[in-house]
C-alpha cells in the first residue's frame, strides 16, 4: 500500500502576536484538506500570509490545529514529545528553504547526517546509510569531512536534502528548496527532486513561489489564499 500523508479539514487561528487584534483572532487556516502520497508530487503555492507556513508546521506536527486532523496511512498524528513522534519523523521529513537553518556550521557533513539517525533511533549501519544518502543527491563522498562553510550554496542544499533522506522517509515536505539558487543550481536541485519522486518513489510536497518550477516538477497544485484552498 502506498504511504499517504493527509491533512483533513485543518483550521488554525492565531490569538496572540503581530496577527492578533482584540476580539478578532486571525484565521491562518480554514478547513484546509491536503494529501500527498508516495510517488506523487504536489505543489503548494500562495502569497505571503496565505497560510503555507502554518500548514507546513501542522503537517510536521510542530503545532496542533484548532480543528481537523493530520493522518499518516490512517493513523492520527499529533504534536507531542520527540520520542512519541520518532516513528513519524522517520517517514515524513522536511527540507528547509535555507540550509543554514538545519546545518550546524560546527559539524562536518558526516556529523550532520548522523545526527537524525541518532535522534530518531534508526537501526542499521549508519555509515552505509550516510554514504547511500550522499550518493542519492550526487555528492562526492570526499566532502564528508567538510563543514557547511567550506561548501557552495548548491552543495549545502544537497546536504540538507541528504540529511532528510538519511532516515529513508516516504514523504518529503520541501519549503522553497530552490529559492535563492542561480539557474544552473536551481535546475540541478529540481532534477534531483524529480528523480526522487519518479525513480525512488518518494512523495513530495513542494512549497514554492516559482510557478515555472511548479510546472516542471509537480503533477498537482494547491493554491492557498487567506488560509483557504481556492
Amino acid at each position: 500500500m502506498s504511504t499517504e500523508l493527509r491533512g483533513l479539514n485543518l483550521s488554525h487561528r492565531y490569538r496572540s502576536g503581530k496577527l492578533w487584534r482584540p476580539g478578532h483572532p486571525v484565521a491562518a487556516l480554514s478547513e484546509v484538506s491536503i494529501s500527498v502520497s508516495a510517488g506523487n508530487s504536489v505543489a503548494l503555492v500562495g502569497s505571503s500570509g496565505s497560510g503555507k507556513s502554518t500548514l507546513l508546521r501542522t503537517l510536521l506536527a510542530l503545532q496542533k490545529p484548532d480543528s481537523g486532523v493530520v493522518e499518516l496511512d490512517g493513523t492520527p498524528v499529533r504534536a507531542g514529545s520527540v520520542s512519541s513522534l520518532r516513528w513519524y519523523r522517520r517517514i515524513v521529513q522536511y527540507v528547509p528553504q535555507n540550509p543554514a537553518s538545519c546545518l550546524d556550521p560546527r559539524m562536518t557533513v558526516h556529523q550532520l547526517l548522523q545526527e537524525p539517525l541518532h535522534q530518531l533511533a534508526v537501526s542499521g549501519d549508519h555509515r552505509k546509510l550516510i554514504r547511500e544518502s550522499l550518493e542519492r543527491v550526487e555528492l562526492d563522498p570526499a566532502l564528508i569531512s567538510r563543514r557547511p562553510g567550506e561548501l557552495s550554496g548548491g552543495q549545502n542544499q544537497r546536504v540538507a536534502i541528504a540529511r532528510a533522506l538519511v532516515t529513508s522517509p516516504k514523504i518529503l515536505l520541501a519549503d522553497e528548496p530552490v529559492s535563492g539558487l542561480d539557474l544552473p543550481l536551481r535546475n540541478t536541485v529540481l532534477a534531483l527532486l524529480n528523480r526522487l519522486v519518479t525513480s525512488d518513489g518518494l512523495g513530495l510536497l513542494f512549497v514554492s513561489h516559482d510557478l515555472a518550477a511548479v510546472a516542471q516538477l509537480c503533477t498537482r497544485t494547491i493554491v492557498l489564499s487567506s488560509g483557504r484552498v481556492i
